[in-house]
């Protein structure tokens, strides 16, 4: 996957995973944006790629 794929990739699931929380992300600048929230969906986004990893590379 080239650079700008990959960057793509990450800022849609951003979206996504603000969404499915219900937090109210738009493009460009979010500077409203609490903490709280940027954490949340950061976090679930970690959650999510270390869980694909893990999935990709289990011995079964």
């Amino acid at each position: 996957m080239q650079y700008n794929e990959s960057k793509s990739a990450l800022e849609n699931m951003k979206f996504e995973v603000a969404r499915e929380l219900g937090v109210n992300l738009v493009k460009g600048y979010n500077g409203n944006l609490s903490s709280k929230d940027a954490g949340h969906i950061g976090g679930q986004m970690v959650r999510r790629m270390v869980e694909d990893y893990q999935r990709q590379h289990s011995s079964t």
